[in-house]
């Protein structure tokens, strides 16, 4: 956990001014039960009322200055708390984002959301617990040992006997708190998960009526989490009861034994008020150190996971001299490129060598699972190659840095993905400076103006969370806007045509032929009536090329691309 309080550095001034006040709040206290029983000792014992109001009046400037010192040190140290979790989950964030593929699969999204908000939560909460009780719980203690001393030392054997029983319960407690509250925060990371598959797949889940199957899934987890939490709360309840009668034990003891000492003359009434006070300074002290103890085991495993993220060394990272791209505008091009996925026993891409030029259009065609995805998704190297190169415009994609490569593709997903916002908004995720005229050209060429003049706040109208209130052809639509409106020098689809009827397939590649004739553009497509006209068909199967060439010349010499034909299309279509 101390790892992260580097991340404290900015707060650093208003860290020393939270600790100095802290330190004159507990001069304060300790200094109260003196004056306490100069009043007793002095002032009642003697009839002494100027006394009295004098030694009063001083206890009132002296609480008054500690509430003073309290009041600013708790709301200092919850300001330097919060700011330390907004640069923190700042931090988590961008860290995030320069994750490649790989390492968000390693961590888990549901994971990375419990790192990001309940773990820096409780990180959070128990900076604010360390900067009030650091200084104030051990001087305190100390402080109140000193003092309970110079009042009776004979007395004092008391603490010596009860402040090893504390701090072993302590420590017991503590011991067994650890390990439940590291539970806590996987059992959550499964909870979180479970919710969300839930939320993002409610229409597959009430397609197959799987309703129920999902209420048990979610009881489980949330039961699991609930039992934990129990066990958790109970040993931690523990402590405070035990605490509590060691310290009720300890006060009759001091009134008995000090009785006794006062009854032979070897004590003051007052002192006697004055000891009992201090020792019970030292039993809060150790109550808010046994607060500590209950939350920082638990910060600490957070403090772990959240360093776990940051820890983390991308595997992708832009090369250290990057180089610029020859005058070769949208040239792609595959050495020899080989990829398998990490624990894969045989790679996905094998020995895959082809080049795209602009104003070419490269389809890739395959059956289910030959590598067309993955194969596509190495050109924005979302993925590094195991062995081979990926050229684009004449550089090695490693020699480029990752947002130069990236601001010269427009990359269509296979799934759709779309933002809360603005149908607007949305296409100018492509480009942000973008125009009106060229969010509107973009949309009419990729066909969406028929739908959205439909919509009853045209371009303004409103994306639900994930494009919920849009069907799947519209969705896809939208996303080759997007891509459209940047006038990327290279165009990778992928799939991205699945969800749309022939007529409308038929016209947005018409239109698109036109938009992007100085640009490179790779399709990926399961339909041959997609890919038939482009100027350089691959055929994948198992990750290899099996047959490269126009579709007259595959439908020739290439058997895998004449069984996906003879698949989809009648004798007089393929004729």
């Amino acid at each position: 956990m101390f790892k992260l309080f580097k991340n404290l550095k900015p707060f650093a001034t208003s860290i020393a001014i939270v600790l100095i006040l802290v330190f004159f709040q507990s001069l304060s206290e300790l200094y109260l039960p003196t004056l306490m029983s100069d009043i007793v000792n002095n002032g009642i014992v003697n009839g002494d009322t100027n006394y009295i109001f004098k030694i009063g009046g001083l206890m009132l400037l002296v609480a008054a200055g500690g509430a003073i010192c309290t009041v600013t040190a708790n709301l200092l140290s919850s300001k330097v708390a919060t700011g330390f979790g907004r640069d923190l989950r700042k931090k988590i964030f961008t860290k995030a984002e320069g994750f490649s593929l790989e390492e968000f699969e390693k961590v888990g999204t549901s994971s990375l959301i419990t790192r990001t908000t309940n773990d820096i939560t409780q990180v959070q909460q128990v900076l604010v617990i360390i900067m009030r009780m650091m200084i104030s719980a051990p001087m305190m203690c100390i402080g109140g040992i000193i003092m309970a001393v110079s009042r009776d030392k004979e007395l004092s054997l008391i603490i010596v006997v009860v402040l090893p029983i504390l701090v072993a319960t302590i420590s017991i407690v503590a011991k067994k708190g650890l390990p439940l509250f590291k539970a806590m925060q996987t059992k959550l990371d499964k909870l979180n998960l479970v919710l969300r598959e839930n939320l993002t797949g409610i229409r597959v889940i009430r397609a197959f009526n799987r309703i129920d199957h999902e209420k048990k899934r979610f009881n489980d987890a949330n039961y699991d989490l609930t039992s934990t939490a129990i066990k958790v709360n109970k040993t931690m309840a523990i402590l405070m009861p035990l605490m509590m009668l060691v310290m009720n034990l300890t006060t009759i003891a001091i009134i008995w034994f000090g009785g006794k000492r006062i009854d032979v003359g070897s004590m003051q009434v007052g002192d006697l008020m004055a000891f009992i006070q201090y020792v019970m300074q030292i039993m809060f002290s150790l109550i808010m150190v046994s607060m500590m103890f209950i939350m920082i085991p638990r910060a600490s495993v957070s403090a772990v996971r959240i360093n776990e993220v940051l820890d983390i060394v991308p595997e992708i990272n832009d090369a250290k001299e990057i180089k610029k791209a020859d005058d070769k505008r949208g040239y792609v091009e595959f050495k020899n490129v080989k990829f398998s996925y990490p624990g894969a026993a045989n790679p996905v891409i094998d020995d895959i060598s082809f080049s795209a030029k602009p104003g070419e259009t490269t389809a890739i065609i395959g059956g289910t699972g030959s590598g067309k995805s993955t194969l596509i998704s190495l050109i924005p190297r979302f993925y590094d190659i195991d062995s081979g190169s990926i050229l684009v415009n004449g550089v090695d994609i490693r020699e480029i840095s990752q947002e130069s490569l990236r601001s010269k593709i427009g990359f269509v997903p296979q799934k759709a993905v779309l933002f809360t916002g603005t149908i607007t908004d949305n296409i100018r995720y492509g480009k942000e400076d973008a125009t009106e005229e060229e969010v509107k050209k973009a949309l009419e060429t990729a066909q969406a103006i028929e739908f959205i003049s439909n919509m009853k706040d045209g371009f303004d109208s409103v994306i639900a969370q994930g494009g919920t209130n849009v069907s799947g052809g519209q969705k896809q639509r939208l996303s080759i806007a997007r891509a459209l409106v940047r006038n990327p020098e290279i165009y990778v689809f992928d799939d991205s045509f699945s969800a749309l009827d022939f007529k409308t397939d038929a016209k947005l590649r018409a239109a698109l032929k036109k938009e992007t004739k100085d640009s490179t553009v790779i399709i990926v497509a399961q339909r041959v009536s997609t890919v038939m006209d482009a100027d350089r068909i691959i055929v994948l199967d198992e990750g290899k090329i099996v047959g490269m060439g126009t579709h007259k010349e595959l439908l020739t010499n290439c058997d895998v691309y004449r069984e996906i034909v003879s698949s989809q299309l009648s004798e007089e279509e393929i004729a």
